[in-house]
């Protein structure tokens, strides 16, 4: 019994013994100024930051194609703009497709990439119309030479 009431005691003083408990590391004022900074965080960066996460994720696969030199990776930008619009249902598709490798284009064209620059391409100098005209003429001439030279063979039509 002895134990027993040793027990109780214990447990009395130490609820007696507790302090007021608090919730914060602040009081008064700097309670209420902490309390702003951290609504005006909530209300406005959190927001921002989380728009500015959910684009960068979003354009993710188009990046992804272009320097993987996929020969889609306009059709993956639209993908990934139309996924911004649907809420980012379209996302994943666009994702898996920036990873693939497009086995038709490969059998048309020979290969699978596509060299992309940013930036206008510089066209290639092109030579002026009269020379193009006087190449054309030459041709033209040697042409007729080669058939002039051509045996005509009895019994076919020239």
């Amino acid at each position: 019994m002895n134990k027993r009431l040793f027990q109780i005691f214990s447990v009395a003083f130490a609820l007696c013994a507790t302090s007021s408990a608090h919730a914060s590391l602040f009081e008064g004022e700097a309670l209420d100024s902490a309390a702003e900074v951290i609504s005006w965080v909530v209300i406005i960066v959190a927001p921002l930051m989380a728009i500015a996460l959910f684009w960068i994720v979003h354009v993710m696969p188009e990046k992804i194609a272009e320097e993987k030199g996929h020969p889609q990776a306009k059709a993956i930008q639209v993908l990934c703009l139309l996924s911004l619009v649907f809420g980012g249902l379209l996302w994943p598709i666009a994702w898996l497709w920036a990873y693939t490798k497009p086995v038709m284009y490969k059998m048309a064209y020979g290969t699978d990439t596509v060299d992309y620059h940013h930036g206008e391409k510089e066209a290639p100098e092109e030579e002026p119309i009269e020379q193009q005209i006087q190449a054309l003429r030459d041709r033209l001439a040697e042409l007729n030479l080669r058939l002039a030279e051509q045996p005509v063979v009895e019994g076919e039509d020239a």
